[in-house]
């Protein structure tokens, strides 16, 4: 049974099983993201960070679609203010930007974007940031800032190649075109599709199964994964080193060696 966690104007928010599932709610919008929105999204990951009960976590959207992007009343607002107060309000924004999606990359627990309808421009950065993407069958995606005269601000230019490799990321961003889950799915943009009723619950199986073990190990092993483009092989194995011993002192390392060794003493 679903139990509600935390009451918000634009997100949904409930845990079962010890997965947290953060559903994005302006089905009227596609779910595009505005100021509120996005506040209400770097408290929500920030509570699932520190609630132990949570084990893995899934972002979704209400409705039809996963997220078109930015809210497009923001944009009009940013370009009616006036012309001196332009850039630094443009800075402003992207800070708050970069802390939503800051915050779904960055949280020490396995993150699935479940995507139940189409994810443009920002709602796509959002779901690339997430460690895992499953998506329904049908759903389309597009980097689509072009469109618009923009460039990727959510981290899809940091996200998006290291799932499909630079030339293949670049022709993407450059042509702004619709991606189709077979497509998606072929070149690694997509992990999982499956039938759109099927979403859910594929979503919530697999995030039990990536959260069964040890979230001390796998909070650490997340860290050290996230870092392992930009660093060295001696700095990952320090990390590793580092990651390694503080393993050592949990309570769970015991309790699984200790069950081991009994098992084979018999």
């Amino acid at each position: 049974m679903d139990i509600v966690a935390q009451d918000y104007s634009y997100l949904l928010v409930s845990d079962l099983n010890g997965v947290r599932t953060i559903t994005l709610n302006r089905p009227e919008v596609r779910n595009a993201i505005h100021d509120a929105m996005r506040a209400e999204l770097i408290d929500a990951f920030a509570q699932a960070e520190a609630d132990t009960a949570v084990k893995a976590i899934i972002m979704t959207g209400a409705g039809k679609g996963f997220c078109s992007g930015g809210d497009i009343g923001g944009m009009r607002a940013r370009l009616d203010a006036p012309q001196d107060q332009v850039a630094f309000n443009g800075w402003k924004r992207q800070k708050s930007t970069h802390r939503g999606v800051a915050a779904i990359h960055g949280v020490s627990k396995p993150v699935i974007a479940a995507v139940n309808g189409a994810a443009f421009g920002l709602g796509l950065d959002m779901a690339l940031a997430c460690d895992f993407i499953i998506a329904a069958e049908g759903v389309k995606l597009s980097m689509s800032f072009i469109k618009r005269g923009l460039v990727s601000d959510g981290g899809g230019m940091y996200f998006l190649p290291r799932r499909v490799g630079l030339s293949r990321a670049k022709e993407l961003i450059f042509s702004a075109r619709i991606v189709e889950t077979p497509e998606a799915l072929a070149i690694g943009m997509i992990d999982r599709c499956v039938a759109p009723e099927a979403l859910a619950e594929a979503a919530q199986a697999w995030a039990e199964q990536l959260s069964f073990g040890s979230s001390t190990a796998l909070a650490l092993s997340k860290q050290i994964l996230d870092k392992t483009f930009e660093s060295s092989d001696e700095q990952v194995f320090a990390l590793g080193r580092e990651a390694q011993a503080i393993c050592y002192t949990t309570a769970e390392h015991r309790a699984s060696v200790e069950a081991f060794l009994n098992k084979t003493a018999k």
